[in-house]
């Protein structure tokens, strides 16, 4: 008996020394996964094994997204690369770094940033964070302080806002949205020593400015602005916006809109108004921003008003697509592991 004691723990100590280096050993994962829009469900799938410059992460944390993925949580999701049912949704997740592939072990207990992972098999990854494990590049996850805990999901939505701001080389004078990115962006215009206005018509989201603004748009009189970022999503108010603007002003759309952008010609010419499109963030946006909370120049406080255990996943996607006081929805995984 105390042989086979001695060869099971054996057995044990070897199976998981070769898993955290990426040995190829079956993994699997606790996933998000929407089937069709609408539905929402928890699922155990099989995860890739770990390839070559690959690291598995067990992840904390992982946000939901009020913009992209109510798009696919609503079926109005335009054509996307990677689109399609069943998927797993996620592009904000913080957790550490538990298995790697040969050579990357120092990495091993990393708390990383992760924008997402295609490693589901047949289940599309679109993001693919929203999992209790993931396995991506070991270049995609990206080390962050300790002090951001939950915080750190943010970081996808504070690149995106940095991204907008470099879009154009002017300051941006007004956004127009206050939700969660409205107010990354205005907190970097604060730290970059501007002031903006912020355009909210939702009463109960003018709250919570701190340096700057929050107004009606039908209480704002001004008409000379020179930036303007919209992070609405709502295609119907460029014709308002471009009204208020001064000729040859720039107009960045920072949104994702579901419906097709089109605007009043005219007055857009009579302005000469540059529109800019701002996309998908890039590395040195997230290592601005990583940098900046670092410095405590950019504080991600304030901005995280629900968080609920990663078991009860559909009823926090309902509440963060519906309830209007959600402005950040976060998922715990830590008894999911």
């Amino acid at each position: 008996m105390a042989a086979y004691t001695r060869l099971w723990r054996f057995w044990q100590i070897l199976v998981k020394t070769l898993s955290r280096k990426g040995s190829g050993i079956a993994m699997d994962t606790l996933a998000v996964v929407m089937q069709q829009p609408g539905s929402v469900t928890l699922s155990r799938l099989p995860l890739a094994p770990l390839a070559d410059d690959e690291v598995a992460v067990d992840v904390r944390w992982s946000g939901i997204s009020t913009g992209t993925e109510r798009l696919l949580w609503s079926g109005d999701m335009p054509p996307f690369p990677g689109m399609g049912y069943p998927l797993v949704p996620g592009y904000e997740t913080v957790g550490r770094i538990s298995q790697t592939a040969p050579g990357l072990e120092s990495r091993l207990d990393e708390l990383v940033f992760v924008s997402g992972a295609r490693c589901y098999g047949d289940v599309k990854g679109l993001f693919g964070g929203a999992a209790s494990r993931i396995v991506c590049a070991s270049d995609k996850a990206t080390r962050i302080a300790s002090h951001l805990h939950e915080e750190g999901v943010l970081l996808a939505l504070a690149a995106t806002a940095r991204h907008a701001i470099r879009r154009v080389d002017r300051a941006p004078e007004l956004i127009v949205g206050h939700g969660v990115l409205g107010r990354l962006i205005a907190r970097l215009a604060l730290a970059d020593g501007h002031s903006p206005t912020v355009w909210e018509t939702n009463a109960a989201r003018r709250e919570s400015a701190d340096g700057y603004s929050v107004l009606d748009p039908a209480e704002d009189p001004r008409h000379d602005y020179q930036c303007v970022i919209d992070v609405s999503g709502d295609a119907a108010v460029l014709d308002q916006l471009i009204a208020r603007m001064q000729p040859r002003a720039d107009l960045v759309l920072a949104g994702f809109y579901k419906d097709r952008v089109s605007f009043e010609f005219p007055q857009a010419f009579m302005r000469e108004v540059s529109i800019s499109i701002a996309a998908e963030w890039q590395p040195e946006d997230l290592q601005h921003v990583i940098d900046s909370t670092a410095r405590h120049e950019l504080s991600l406080a304030g901005l995280i008003t629900h968080a609920v255990a990663a078991g009860d996943a559909a009823a926090a996607y309902d509440t963060a697509f519906t309830d209007p006081a959600c402005l950040k929805m976060i998922l715990d995984w830590s008894e999911s592991q």
